[in-house]
């Protein structure tokens, strides 16, 4: 048994207190969600066509007006005869009653069919984000989620040397200064530098209430603390676009988005609302803060903390074990993953995994997306299976496991993907949307269960800096998307291809992961290096020794531990 769980049992276990803790963590999810989720309103792209030039025309159609003007002046396209988006109509200079010989691009700016995403005004909108700049649109989103990525990394590294707590309430300081700036940004690209900024401080606060929330849970209620604050994420998300058909404009939406953020920091500011992980105090020798803490725990639980039963002890004496010797605070960093064994290997297949899972979904949206300009179809789609899939993993994992449904939705994702390839030419329009969607529940299951696992694999004393690497690879996958946009999608089947190519290579790595299920967190290295890999089907009592790892004298004299 760890050192840290009687200590943490003597304090009342996951108690009142505790159990209240973990529930208003929920509560920063929603602000969370609306800001992290602005991204599809601010870029969405409304349909457009050229104003019409008269300068441009023979003289004998200048005196045109309204829709005539129109059609003498912009070109249209496709049976429905809509406006060219790009282009006007060329006229000979030398004849008054000319036909038009030709297009021109834009000379007058254009008109949009607004609102847009519930906006009157947006990005796009007020920088005319179209046509020959099109492509800023996409390198806008590219950077945001490498943002997204630098936050996730840089700050989960900060949450393992400086805490949670610092490193929540210093986001939120971060990204209620840099959504005020956003509001008030003078151009494109101190608008593009400002969401990098922001995208990162909004990932590092959303990682570290991830990992504070669950180190808060015993095992038996980890799952559905974190399941529950993803299903208030999606609350969040939803949210959004009413916000936005109240403001109708971008700056506004990006103001109250600070706000929201502001008032986070005001009342998740106080130590009670969000103290310190006592667990990431425990494993780092820091016993001092975490008496303080656990001593709140213990008498907001009704447990006397110096008086235990008779058959424990008092938090007082288990507090007093740990502290003999006068242990000195030991800080951890990510590259002592080097002399692991196992959890370098299970941290590379999580982060693969969770590639995989956020980069295939673009697949699946390309399928589900109309030909139209479209914002509401399949921005509530992507969010109602994000709250499906949060409830079949709540519904499964426990019961299942954790490694056997992530073997499950791997294989799911990977299989609607390749059929989607090999059946595009061939299959009808329902059987194209049902694979669509039920790839992109997949995906989704996939992308949140590798979050968990991580979480679960990785030893407190670096769980941070580990679970902002696989969150990174996750918004690395996603990059791909918008990446692929920049370039007119030409290298889109080569990307759908590589990325089922590579969940079926997942399919094999989530094999040789353990299983998390019930059992406690690891605190060190040692802990995490000793999680051993467990038949996938309960009822066999044999287990491998995991194959592919090289035997050493010092694996051979640490003891395994058994699922429990």
């Amino acid at each position: 048994m760890d050192p840290e769980v009687p200590v943490l049992r003597a304090a009342g276990g996951f108690g009142r207190a505790r159990r209240l803790l973990a529930a208003a963590s929920w509560l920063p999810c929603v602000a969370l969600g609306l800001a992290l989720s602005s991204e599809p309103l601010l870029t969405a792209l409304p349909a457009h066509h050229c104003l019409p030039d008269p300068a441009l025309l023979p003289p004998a159609l200048r005196a045109l007006r309204g829709p005539a003007l129109l059609d003498a002046s912009v070109p249209r396209l496709g049976p429905a005869r809509s406006p060219s988006p790009c282009l006007l109509l060329r006229y000979p200079e030398s004849a008054p009653r000319a036909r038009p010989n030709g297009t021109r691009p834009c000379t007058r700016g254009w008109h949009y069919a607004m609102p847009a995403a519930g906006l009157l005004r947006s990005p796009v909108t007020q920088w005319n984000l179209v046509c020959e700049d099109g492509w800023k649109v996409p390198l806008e989103q590219t950077s945001h989620l490498l943002g997204w990525l630098l936050g996730c990394v840089i700050l989960g590294m900060s949450c393992d040397r400086f805490g949670r707590q610092a490193v929540f309430m210093a986001s939120l300081v971060l990204a209620t200064g840099l959504g005020a700036g956003e509001a008030l940004a003078a151009s494109f690209p101190a608008l593009m530098a400002l969401r990098l900024l922001h995208g990162g401080a909004l990932a590092g606060a959303s990682l570290a209430l991830y990992v504070a929330r669950l180190e808060l849970c015993d095992p038996p209620h980890r799952l559905v603390f974190s399941m529950g604050a993803g299903l208030f994420s999606v609350v969040g998300a939803l949210l959004l676009p009413g916000l936005a058909l109240l403001v109708q404009d971008w700056r506004l939406l990006q103001g109250l988005s600070a706000l929201a953020t502001g008032l986070l920091l005001l009342f998740w500011g106080y130590p009670a609302l969000f103290p310190e992980s006592p667990c990431w105090l425990l494993a780092t020798g820091q016993l001092a803060r975490a008496r303080k803490i656990l001593w709140h725990f213990a008498e907001a639980s009704g447990v006397d903390p110096e008086d235990g039963p008779e058959e424990e002890s008092s938090l007082t004496a288990e507090l007093d074990i740990l502290s003999a010797g006068n242990p000195q605070p030991q800080h951890h960093w990510i590259l002592e993953l080097r002399h692991t064994h196992v959890t370098w290997k299970n941290g590379l297949i999580l982060g693969f995994s969770s590639l995989v899972g956020g980069g295939i979904r673009a697949s699946f949206l390309h399928r589900l997306s109309p030909p139209d300009p479209a914002f509401y179809g399949p921005y509530f789609l992507v969010a109602g299976l994000e709250m499906a899939a949060t409830v079949f993993l709540l519904l499964t994992v426990d019961r299942w496991g954790r490694r056997l449904v992530l073997l499950l939705g791997t294989l799911v994702m990977g299989l609607a993907s390749l059929t989607l390839l090999a059946g595009a030419q061939y299959l009808p329009g329902w059987p194209m949307l049902s694979l669509s969607v039920l790839g992109l529940l997949a995906s989704q299951a996939v992308s949140t269960l590798s979050t968990l696992f991580a979480a679960e694999i990785f030893p407190t004393v670096i769980r941070g800096a580990g679970l902002g690497l696989v969150l990174g690879a996750r918004y690395l996958g996603q990059a791909a998307a918008p990446l692929a946009d920049m370039h007119g999608r030409r290298g889109f089947f080569l990307q759908h291809l590589v990325f089922a190519s590579f969940a079926i290579l997942a399919l094999v790595c989530v094999l040789l992961l353990p299983e998390s299920r019930g059992r406690g967190l690891p605190q060190s290295l040692q802990d995490a290096d000793r999680l051993r890999r467990s038949p996938l089907l309960r009822g066999h009592r044999c287990q491998d020794h995991l194959p592919l790892l090289p035997p050493t004298h010092h694996w051979t004299q640490t003891q395994l531990v058994q699922e429990g």
